[in-house]
């Protein structure tokens, strides 16, 4: 099975409290002595996982982000398939609420966007296989752990998949600048997917014809736009408002 790095904190204790049999190994930055090194220890210990103290420079040649002192080697993860979520569509009690990232292709942005969703309960983040951005350790690191909560399911043709889920039901809503609705004209209590697009591109021709509503969020500044992540950030809390209303 191949390998992939985990690094940071937040994202390497998700995987050790959520999937501890990924784990490989883990390296920690020499000098650190705190309750929260130990906790990790004493659990790697009880896993039989292998763990070293390492100096700094090793865990800089081993990821190319701000590692936070913590590094793993995991287990290459299952990737969902469009079966797997439309399987728990299915089994699942309440009404589906998914986020929908078309074009986003900053690791950053979508480290961001999955974060959120984990906060306000989203069952799944869907992308097309193509010009986006995939779950790479940097997202993962900016996730902050939700990479290892919130499913994350990459999508051959997204058009194609946007319709299977309208015919499951799915209210699709799209933001778009020159959408004449707000976002706080859109009613997201039922079965709602929220459709974002890439940064000053939005969303393609072709997935924004397939939205059932498109909507703007209101801007009263000079500026004209929204980093993608806190767009979708304010959009999912206005959902979550309504839907807990």
């Amino acid at each position: 099975m191949s390998e992939e790095f985990v690094f940071g904190w937040h994202a390497v204790e998700a995987v050790l409290k959520r999937e501890p049999e990924r784990l490989q190994q883990v390296w920690i930055q020499t000098g650190r002595q705190d309750k929260r090194v130990k906790t990790i220890t004493d659990t790697l210990e009880e896993l039989g996982v292998r763990w070293a103290v390492v100096h700094r420079r090793e865990l800089d040649e081993r990821v190319g982000g701000v590692h936070q002192g913590v590094v793993a080697a995991v287990s290459e993860s299952r990737e969902w398939t469009e079966d797997d979520l439309l399987a728990q569509l299915a089994a699942s009690d309440k009404p589906p609420f998914l986020l929908v990232l078309d074009g986003v292709t900053d690791p950053h942005n979508l480290g961001a966007c999955m974060r959120t969703c984990d906060a306000v309960g989203v069952q799944a983040v869907i992308v097309p296989k193509d010009k986006s951005a995939p779950l790479t350790p940097v997202a993962r690191k900016v996730a902050c752990g939700a990479a290892e909560t919130v499913p994350f399911v990459r999508v051959t043709n997204l058009a194609r998949f946007l319709r299977t889920l309208q015919n499951q039901g799915v209210w699709l809503v799209g933001t778009a600048g020159e959408a004449k609705a707000t976002l706080y004209q859109a009613d997201f209590k039922g079965p709602i997917a929220l459709v974002m697009g890439a940064e000053g591109k939005g969303m393609r021709r072709l997935t924004r014809e397939h939205c059932d509503q498109l909507i703007n969020i209101p801007m009263l500044g000079h500026v004209d736009s929204l980093n993608v992540s806190v767009a979708t950030g304010v959009c999912l809390y206005e959902a979550l408002r309504q839907r807990l209303g």
